[in-house]
């Protein structure tokens, strides 16, 4: 699993928040080359590896290369930068954290900024903070040094966080939703054989701003099915009963039954989904189903392009989603990238027809 765990790594603590994923973008191009027959990147930003099949029948997988991030909107005259999110933040994991801000010419380290409870008014020193009242400190004295460090409002961050091994098989890291899925599908490849369906493996852009990259993929690629990676929540913690447990780290990949919320469901494709399931069960691969209410995927956007993609999810289970110290087993990972590349070199022209439109005689 070492080199898996090293894959990660790289794409962990490059940096790209959603709009601006140039440098991990950098990374996915290099790591991916050498197992695919094709690289292209569209017009977005979203990296597109093909790997020529038997067939004419084709597979879209999808796994996002952005991270939540955020955006400086003003400037104290002092030379404190304010910020809006990008993507879902808890604000409470922001307090006292480093960060890079993204420059003119390069990176800049800061450090989110409160007010320490000494000085906070009183009744609200256990008050959770709005990013409203939160800032970041780059060492600056004034708006104009900021300024002649290439800083300026539209300037973007991200958290500054390195991975790390916890014990057992566990790692710790920042962006894991999803460079963790990225680090599967760059795995998988790895492990790819002769596949019936030529395989578009899609690093997409935009997910966490509403799955924009992944929607440009499935109308450019028009696959007959497909796959999409993603983390998903494993609140297996003091606190929290099983029923909301949503999957547990350690316990397998999961393979989602449907996700979303408020804005709607994403069911996956039952047939799809059942043959993930099969081909699990007789690869040997242990497994989750999930059923997540809140949050979805990059499949959301996939499966109704066109005239509808069957689509489904192989998730990976994560604690603390959505901060510094997201958690998740190797074993797990692995296990996704062995389903994953037994789903495409296992899924015949017989079993993508059976996803598709049936004539009634």
């Amino acid at each position: 699993m070492e080199d898996f765990f090293q894959l990660l790594k790289k794409l962990s603590e490059a940096r790209g928040p959603s709009g601006f994923e140039d440098e991990v973008r950098e990374v996915v191009v290099k790591e991916m080359e050498p197992y695919v027959d094709e690289v292209v990147v569209d017009r977005w930003g979203n990296v597109i590896g093909v790997k020529k099949g038997a067939t004419n029948y084709k597979a879209l997988v999808a796994a996002h290369i952005d991270e939540i991030g955020l955006v400086v909107d003003h400037i104290d005259k002092e030379g404190f930068l304010r910020f809006r999110p990008i993507g879902g933040w808890n604000e409470v994991t922001l307090v006292g954290q480093r960060v890079w801000v993204k420059a003119r010419d390069g990176w800049i380290r800061g450090v989110v900024g409160s007010l320490p409870p000494h000085v906070t008014p009183s009744g609200k020193e256990r008050e959770a903070p709005e990013i409203k009242d939160l800032f970041i400190d780059v060492g600056a004295s004034s708006r104009e040094e900021v300024e002649k460090m290439g800083i300026a409002v539209g300037s973007v961050a991200v958290l500054d966080r390195e991975v790390a091994r916890l014990q057992n098989d566990l790692v710790t890291g920042k962006a894991f939703d999803d460079r963790a899925g990225v680090a599967v599908m760059l795995y998988a490849l790895r492990l790819l054989k002769e596949t019936p369906a030529t395989v578009y493996a899609v690093a997409t852009v935009q997910e966490e701003v509403s799955l924009r990259g992944a929607q440009i993929a499935a109308e450019r690629v028009n696959p007959h099915y497909a796959i999409a990676l993603d983390t998903t929540i494993a609140a297996d913690v003091p606190g929290v009963s099983e029923r909301q447990h949503v999957t547990k780290v350690g316990k397998g990949p999961a393979i989602k039954v449907l996700d979303g919320g408020r804005g709607g469901l994403f069911i996956a494709h039952p047939k799809l989904r059942s043959h993930i399931v099969k081909i699990a069960e007789e690869v040997g691969i242990p497994y989750q189903l999930e059923v997540l209410y809140g949050g979805t995927t990059d499949a959301m956007a996939i499966a109704f392009r066109r005239e509808g993609i069957p689509s489904a999810v192989i998730s990976l289970p994560s604690r603390y989603v959505h901060s510094p110290v997201e958690v998740i087993s190797l074993k797990d990972a692995v296990n996704a990238a062995r389903l994953l590349a037994a789903v495409l070199e296992r899924t015949t022209p017989a079993d993508i027809e059976s996803f598709l439109d049936k004539k009634i005689k």
